[in-house]
């Protein structure tokens, strides 16, 4: 299969509208900008619609009356736009609507930077808005998977009538890769019976709603959601490990810092030190299983969570997961600034020091 060169956030809107998009709703911030971009050159020739709302709000607000009908609807945008979003997508959780959400983060906190980040994980992974509700989220470290995942993200989305978040670093929307146009895996995916477009011969109206005045049918609702959520976290969470099966010191990591923790695997196993790299592909469901077991084996020391946050966030689910096993160090920066090779390769060296 031939490979093509795609920038980021173009390939993000390509894959989107191979998946069936039908409509699009969004607002420029860098470093996303070009998705809307895409978008409205793209789409509309694909037989999809077009928006470019008037802020970030109003656009999230499309995304839930078009998933309402029964539409395949996204949106995207960079940190502070999807902050803006937050009250529209605890509304289309709670009226469990399929939507995919793109996250192309910056730094911040605020305005903060242009430049790539993951200060967002709490708000993705914990909710930005009120109330007892989760998104899945996942979270590539190249273009490729990018493409595959917003490609999947619709099935998932529609599946589990939930909203479906990529969590992308500025730097992949960015960057241009060599990619395939690979098939997709296909899910039977249950009739949109629910959608409200008209009675189309039923002889009730469905409602769409996230308003609830009896307090036990709002308790109803909440307990819904918990079994699908426990659904989705059986069936959906995923993970990859790389030179795991010896390591003495696991580096967790996502996105652009997996990837460069990759190269300094091989810079660590040429000095004789067993490094391993776990990373979470879904950041909700997060693998905690997984990297609780992995952690547990004999063999490992101690565990080096790497990321593009300046306290660490994913730190607090690989503690959470490890269950106090062993050690847990950190290394990062915020603001734009990536950790390097020759700081993982440091960190790792002192991390052994001390659990040695």
């Amino acid at each position: 299969m031939a490979k093509e060169l795609w920038k980021g956030n173009e390939a993000i809107a390509e894959a989107a509208i191979r998946a069936g998009c039908d409509c699009f709703f969004g607002y420029p911030i860098t470093p996303q900008s070009e998705v809307p971009e895409y978008m409205s050159s793209h789409l509309p020739k694909a037989g999809g619609v077009f928006v470019q709302s008037e802020s970030e709000v109003a656009a999230i607000n499309m995304v839930y009356g078009a998933a309402g009908a029964g539409m395949r609807a996204m949106t995207s945008s960079s940190s502070p736009g999807i902050s803006l979003k937050q009250e529209g997508i605890t509304y289309i959780a709670a009226a469990e609507l399929p939507c995919v959400i793109v996250n192309v983060m910056r730094g911040g906190p605020g305005l903060g930077t242009i430049q790539p980040g993951q200060g967002d994980y709490y708000q993705a992974t914990r909710g930005g808005g009120n109330g007892d509700y989760r998104t899945v989220v996942l979270a590539p470290s190249n273009v490729q998977e990018t493409v595959d995942f917003v490609q999947e993200a619709f099935d998932i989305a529609d599946q589990y009538r939930c909203p479906v978040i990529i969590l992308a670093d500025g730097l992949i929307g960015q960057m241009m890769e060599p990619i395939e146009w690979r098939p997709v895996r296909r899910r039977q995916l249950p009739p949109k019976d629910w959608a409200a477009c008209g009675r189309h011969g039923r002889d009730h109206t469905n409602v769409i709603n996230s308003l609830y005045m009896v307090p036990e049918e709002c308790d109803a609702l909440n307990i819904r959601l918990a079994k699908k959520y426990e659904e989705i976290s059986a069936r959906e969470t995923r993970w990859d490990a790389a030179l795991c099966e010896d390591a003495e010191i696991l580096i967790t990591a996502y996105g652009t810092p997996a990837r460069i923790a990759l190269t300094a695997l091989d810079a660590l196993r040429e000095a004789g030190i067993r490094a391993g790299l776990f990373r979470p592909i879904t950041l909700w469901p997060f693998p905690e299983g997984a990297l609780h077991d992995l952690a547990g084996r004999p063999h490992v020391k101690a565990v080096l969570d790497v990321e593009m946050s300046s306290t660490g966030q994913m730190l607090d689910d690989v503690r959470l997961a490890v269950e106090g096993q062993k050690p847990i160090r950190y290394l990062g920066h915020a603001g734009g600034v990536m950790p390097t090779v020759e700081e993982m390769i440091e960190a790792v060296r002192e991390t052994l020091k001390e659990v040695r």
